[in-house]
């Protein structure tokens, strides 16, 4: 089981930057889960950058979240002190 995020920023380009609870930051590219009809919405206008966390988990609404076990194994590391 992968560490809950605490802390994310959407990024231009429909990319995310994620903290987790154990302290480590990756960088996740939701390009490729936007075809996804789950993922669609988030083309929408400004929806993208609403991006924030609850309870461990990715969220933009009431139906659509990104869990943090895909966010953890699929992202990229980040260095400490990469923005």
């Amino acid at each position: 089981m992968s560490p809950d995020v605490v802390c994310v920023k959407p990024l231009q380009d429909y990319c995310l930057e994620a903290e987790f609870s154990t302290g480590e930051r990756r960088w996740f590219d939701m390009k490729p889960y936007l075809g996804y009809s789950a993922f669609a919405p988030l083309t929408e206008e400004g929806l993208f950058m609403k991006a924030h966390v609850a309870y461990g988990t990715v969220i933009w609404n009431d139906e659509i979240d990104l869990s943090p076990d895909t966010l953890y194994l699929r992202g990229k590391p980040l260095s400490p002190g990469t923005k």
